[in-house]
């Protein structure tokens, strides 16, 4: 069969990924590819965080419960959620869990 009588259709484009069993474009699976945060989401750590902060990140990589990191720093288990959640607003993250991780990566805890 001469390559000009092949029907499109049954001829992989030339950039095509194979996947679950059918073949799509490559540019069609960029969105779902793993790509690093953007540059203008992270932020330096250095200056980033207070003193305050710096202390609850390390009660919070202790993994101890939030109400024993509230008596330690005798405050309400409600301030304690609006310091995290407010701390993690700063930095980035969704859980108390990626703010300890995060601060661990840049060596502050």
């Amino acid at each position: 069969m001469h390559p000009s009588t092949v029907h499109p259709s049954t001829t992989a484009h030339p950039t095509a990924v194979r996947g679950r069993g059918r073949t799509q474009p490559a540019g069609r699976l960029a969105p779902y590819r793993q790509q690093p945060p953007a540059p203008q989401t992270r932020r330096p750590a250095a200056g980033l965080l207070a003193p305050e902060e710096h202390q609850l990140l390390l009660l919070l990589a202790e993994g101890l419960p939030l109400d024993a990191v509230a008596r330690r720093l005798s405050t309400s288990s409600r301030t304690l959620r609006r310091r995290i959640r407010v701390l993690c607003d700063r930095i980035g993250v969704r859980t108390p869990l990626q703010a300890a991780v995060w601060a661990a990566r840049r060596g502050l805890i």
